[in-house]
């Protein structure tokens, strides 16, 4: 059982192992999520949620959740978009109620239910290695392009294998603004660096090169939240870092449920504090595409 004030969530299968290589249990995840659902939340809050889950814990069985769960507690919202209704993931309780399902990865739109202009544009960084030692030189050598240029944004590990790039907007720009200002960013990045990153879509034309993914960020397509655990061995989670942590040549496996509690207490969220840019005037000098 979770008790959290008037709030009760039973747990089923208290004790069997969700990671067993950090020995972490289903009340133990339910119990981290409790831990960093503040910080978590306002990512995830008004957009529509996919969900990864893993029933049998990350070596078994996974299936991709869109459509709420039934039966639902009376305290979940949800939010229609075509024939699905989602879950709008509002709450610490609806929190834990999907943790208590074996939801593992909180996945959230790019577009928000209600706003029809994005507040944020974000770049994927993504490997075709799974162990990338050059990942926070190209980290950091996207962060310097937009310095360059004025900007400032937050990186932020994937809790897989990459990095996504976050930078808060001022309102303005549509998708496929920020579609051309990503792939003015990508295109440049590849041709002044070209062994190291590409923009190439299909991944068996990527070589061992780096991808730039300026079209994941989109109307109707997801990413990881912040502060997302990923059904990953070590219990990652996509977590926002600061380029000083870039600099030193951090992993994402460095950032896990066992810490992340420990982290956010110590210096919160680093994305919460990041000003918000203003992309429009760059954009506008853009070609049209």
């Amino acid at each position: 059982m979770i008790k959290l004030g008037d709030f009760e969530l039973f747990i089923s299968h208290p004790d069997k192992l969700i990671w067993p290589d950090v020995g972490l249990t289903k009340l133990g995840y339910v119990e981290r999520l409790a831990r960093i659902g503040p910080f978590l939340l306002p990512y995830a809050t008004g957009r529509y949620l996919t969900t990864i889950r893993y029933p049998e814990g990350i070596h078994g069985t996974s299936f991709y959740q869109k459509n709420c769960p039934e039966p639902k507690p009376d305290f979940i919202r949800t939010a229609q978009d075509g024939s699905i209704r989602y879950v709008v993931l509002d709450s610490i309780p609806a929190l834990l109620w999907l943790g208590s399902l074996y939801s593992l990865e909180f996945h959230v739109s790019s577009d928000e239910i209600d706003k029809p202009l994005p507040s944020a544009w974000m770049l994927d960084i993504d490997p075709s290695l799974d162990v990338e030692p050059r990942l926070m030189e190209a980290t950091a050598l996207v962060g310097e392009l937009l310095s360059s240029l004025g900007l400032s944004a937050v990186p932020k590990t994937s809790g897989a294998t990459g990095v996504q790039i976050v930078m808060p907007i001022e309102r303005g720009p549509s998708f496929d603004d920020l579609r051309r200002f990503g792939k003015f960013v990508s295109e440049y990045l590849t041709a002044k660096h070209p062994k190291l990153f590409t923009v190439e879509r299909m991944k068996k034309d990527r070589g061992n090169l780096i991808y730039l993914d300026y079209i994941q960020y989109y109307a109707g397509r997801t990413l990881p939240a912040a502060y997302s655990p990923r059904a990953r061995p070590g219990a990652t989670v996509s977590t926002p870092i600061s380029w000083e942590e870039v600099g030193r040549d951090v992993k994402p496996t460095d950032y896990h449920l066992l810490n992340i509690g420990d982290r956010l207490l110590a210096q919160g969220d680093l994305l919460a504090t990041a000003p918000k840019q203003r992309l429009a005037p760059i954009i506008s000098g853009l070609p049209k595409q």
